[in-house]
């Protein structure tokens, strides 16, 4: 049970940096404090999140398997790229687009998720050392074609494909590895470093963070390779130092840890919403201890069991939690 908590703190806290992460935003050019926070977030939570993903996808591989994740994860992607087209046009968001090979904001991840586990098929096949080295080649190559780009979601895809398949290969007892008293010192160290290094140089692009520009895009079309590896170093190590603090304990709130797809497709109508009537300011720590507020409010609603309940048919195309709350009224 501790080890199950473990991965569902994790999962819970990662899914409120997301949100918190998309709240604060706007405000990040104006608050270099902001612009350090929300940089420092984006160092790690999408990282550990897919490390997360690989590390249960150990069943990944035969074509039933392939047959239903499609059906999980791209009919979702389908679904919910028409309802936020439409919603964003109600809203008025400007510049909203009704390409389905576009992908709306956060639903890359549906996309890139299906297509990971299919690398994962071949790359499982490859000595978990060699098949790693190469994703990180892949990876860091990809940047430099500007053809490989937000589309289809490819340029995350290949990016961000090596945390996937090194949680693939990990353990359980390697991840509890991380629980010694002399990991947890060096993460400290490193958080901190990390923050510092950030806040010194507040111009640095978010888009090496969001993976989805090639290096010409960047402004490095020809040391890109060089900074995306160090991107891979950076991020690698804060998704450690962060893992090596979720607590083992089994709290109340530990079993939210299991909805955490539910909190990442709909956050989005709340937090679009927020950003396009502008109801919100950072003019201070305790503005933004505010918004980190509503962020865990966000995240506590959306993986409620009555949104649940009603959002189930458009995210598992199942209503078992529906038909069981009618039984039980009858």
């Amino acid at each position: 049970m501790e080890r199950e908590a473990y991965f569902d703190n994790a999962k819970l806290l990662l899914i409120f940096l997301v949100v918190f992460g998309h709240v604060i935003q706007p405000f990040t050019i104006d608050s270099p404090g902001v612009n350090t926070l929300y940089m420092w977030i984006y160092t790690f939570h999408m990282p550990a999140f897919i490390f997360l993903a690989g590390f249960f996808a150990k069943g990944s591989g035969n074509k039933e398997y392939i047959v239903k994740l499609a059906k999980k994860l791209l009919v979702p992607y389908i679904i919910f790229q028409l309802i936020y087209t439409s919603y964003y046009f109600l809203i008025g968001k400007s510049g909203f687009q009704a390409d389905v090979f576009y992908p709306h904001w956060s639903l890359w991840f549906l996309l890139s998720l299906f297509c990971w586990h299919l690398l994962l098929s071949i790359f499982k096949r490859i000595p978990a050392p060699i098949g790693i080295a190469l994703s990180v080649v892949i990876g860091i190559v990809v940047g430099y074609f500007g053809e490989i780009g937000h589309q289809f979601s490819l340029s995350r895809t290949f990016v961000f494909f090596p945390f996937f398949l090194i949680g693939y290969w990990v353990t359980k007892d390697h991840v509890f590895w991380l629980k010694r008293k002399s990991v947890k010192i060096i993460s400290v160290m490193t958080m901190v470093v990390v923050a510092v290094a950030i806040y010194l140089a507040p111009e640095l692009n978010t888009g090496w963070l969001l993976a989805s520009k090639s290096y010409g895009d960047l402004g490095l079309p020809e040391y890109g390779g060089l900074a995306r590896f160090l991107v891979y170093a950076t991020s690698s190590l804060m998704a450690i130092s962060v893992l090596a603090w979720i607590p083992l304990k089994q709290f109340q709130w530990t079993k939210l840890g299991q909805r955490t797809l539910y909190v990442y497709l709909l956050h989005g109508f709340i937090v679009q919403y927020f950003r396009k009537e502008e109801l919100f300011y950072v003019n201070g720590i305790f503005d933004l201890l505010g918004l980190a507020a509503i962020s865990v409010a966000i995240v506590f609603l959306l993986s409620s069991k009555p949104v649940q309940g009603i959002s189930q048919p458009f995210i598992e195309c199942k209503a078992s939690i529906m038909r069981k709350y009618v039984s039980s009224v009858k």
